[in-house]
């Protein structure tokens, strides 16, 4: 019988990169993006450090067509997420290679792109999770983001649906 796993990441950190967009061959869109997270410490001759922890994330659907939209480099964000690696051999030397990221299901905006922490605006996505609220004397912190107001383009699916409350989803049955 097997036992209970878990496989839950929670970041918050600030853009490295703007947000990459693509699609799959079936017309599914995928977002590539990198976040920087930072630790201080003090060391053993009580000397103050700070190192910073870059990582790559991936969304998909139709949370990647909102980070697209929404997020560019310096964005502080709340990410939340799972840890998956990839394995390939490498064409060239036929080396085998890894790659871990953080495939997202939810993302709030926590500051706006240059990095004004406190002074941007949630975003919720969809998920089933509660919303973080920053502390913040910021006046416009705690206003939602109503996502049917984005210009999203049509459904993922092509469907001329008028569907326009449907959540975003984690699309964890993906082969990436």
């Amino acid at each position: 019988m097997a036992t209970r796993s878990l496989n839950k990441v929670q970041l918050i950190g600030n853009l490295t990169r703007d947000v990459e967009l693509r699609y799959t061959a079936g017309g599914v869109p995928v977002a590539t993006f990198g976040i920087a997270t930072n630790r201080s410490y003090n060391d053993a001759s009580g000397n103050a450090v700070e190192t910073a922890e870059f990582t790559n994330l991936v969304a998909w659907s139709k949370l990647a067509e909102i980070c697209s939209q929404l997020l560019k480099k310096g964005t502080k964000v709340y990410i939340e997420g799972r840890l998956q690696t990839s394995k390939w051999d490498d064409k060239e030397s036929g080396k085998p290679m890894q790659r871990t990221e953080v495939v997202i299901n939810d993302m709030i905006i926590l500051s706006q792109p240059g990095g004004n922490a406190g002074s941007g605006t949630p975003v919720d996505t969809g998920s089933n999770s509660a919303p973080v609220s920053p502390a913040s004397s910021s006046d416009d912190m705690g206003q939602s983001v109503d996502l049917n107001d984005l210009d999203l383009g049509d459904p993922v699916d092509g469907s001329n649906s008028e569907n326009k409350n449907a959540s975003v989803q984690d699309s964890s049955d993906t082969p990436f």
